[in-house]
């Protein structure tokens, strides 16, 4: 924990400053938590945003390069957004926080500005050293990880790789254990064509890449089931006894969750030295200064930090 101290702190990223981040961001200081609490942002922006000053001991100050309006995204606050990042990992990397806690970020307008970005999962992954990041959502009853995560899915065929499947499973076995405190972790693998390839007759990706992964790391210990199709993959009778599950592609696995979990749901990237959890939505511009955005994802993401960080304590 941080310096010594018996909760841990978590630094939230408040995100595209023209959506709902800084707004939410500066809700979660009205609820009891087992940690101390940092906003990442503009102080003018926050107070604005949040209604409320927020106090020095829970504010890590970035300036915003331009003012923001709710609703309005502007390219100038490109490199803002991706300030607050680097100012917290930096804070991570010195051990002041335990944690960082994202507010969503509205990539297209990232890229707009000239500055090429796939998503948090990819850049925190690239600031840390980290070849392999996996991502995981978890909420309603669910953890669903994914073996591909922001691609064309006309591209997810070739990166779905032997070698590709028994990292990523080794990644999310491992932090299972390590991360959630699940000795021996049960993971259910979906295939990647539509019945598991149906015996080769509609796609050899299970047979020639999937299942030759899955051998090879059960063979070492690993407990996995699959591949499995994905349409039936989420049926309790499936799922029983399993602890996660293995979706080949973003939108194979992650419907499934949304639909049990959204505005309650968390990403947790795994892989990275640090704990790092998310929310399940977007920037949401159209509710940004409305106070009507919900902030029980962000709320989620952030007891789940504290759950995390409790788990790595020593």
């Amino acid at each position: 924990m941080t310096e010594g101290a018996a909760t841990p702190t978590i630094v939230v990223t408040t995100g595209e400053p023209a959506g709902v981040g800084p707004e939410l961001a500066v809700a979660l200081l009205g609820g009891e938590w087992n940690c101390r609490i940092v906003l990442a942002g503009d102080a003018a922006l926050l107070e604005q945003r949040g209604g409320r000053p927020v106090p020095a001991a829970n504010l890590l100050h970035v300036p915003l390069a331009v003012p923001s309006t709710p609703g309005h995204l502007d390219a100038a606050n490109a490199r803002y957004v991706l300030a607050l990042l680097d100012a917290a990992l930096d804070g991570c990397a010195a051990g002041r926080f335990d944690a960082i806690v994202t507010a969503p970020v509205h990539k297209s307008i990232i890229n707009d500005a000239g500055i090429p970005f796939t998503g948090h999962t990819e850049y925190l992954a690239e600031r840390t050293g980290t070849p392999l990041p996996v991502m995981m959502l978890v909420g309603g009853g669910l953890r669903v990880a994914l073996a591909t995560t922001h691609l064309p899915l006309a591209a997810v065929s070739a990166a779905i790789t032997t070698d590709r499947l028994e990292s990523v499973l080794t990644i999310l076995d491992g932090d299972l254990k390590a991360k959630f405190g699940i000795a021996a972790p049960r993971i259910l693998v979906c295939g990647l064509n539509p019945h598991a390839g149906e015996g080769g007759h509609l796609g050899r990706e299970e047979i020639e890449v999937i299942e030759p992964a899955l051998r090879r790391l059960q063979a070492a210990g690993l407990r996995l089931t699959g591949p499995v199709p994905a349409d039936t993959a989420f049926l309790p009778e499936r799922l029983a006894g399993h602890d996660a599950v293995l979706a080949m592609y973003h939108d194979q696995g992650l419907p499934v969750l949304k639909r049990a979990a959204f505005g309650q749901g968390v990403n947790v990237t795994l892989g990275l030295p640090i704990v790092r959890t998310s929310v399940d939505h977007g920037t949401a511009l159209e509710l940004a200064g409305t106070g009507r955005a919900d902030a029980g994802s962000l709320q989620a993401a952030a007891r789940l930090a504290v759950e995390l960080c409790a788990a790595r304590r020593p």
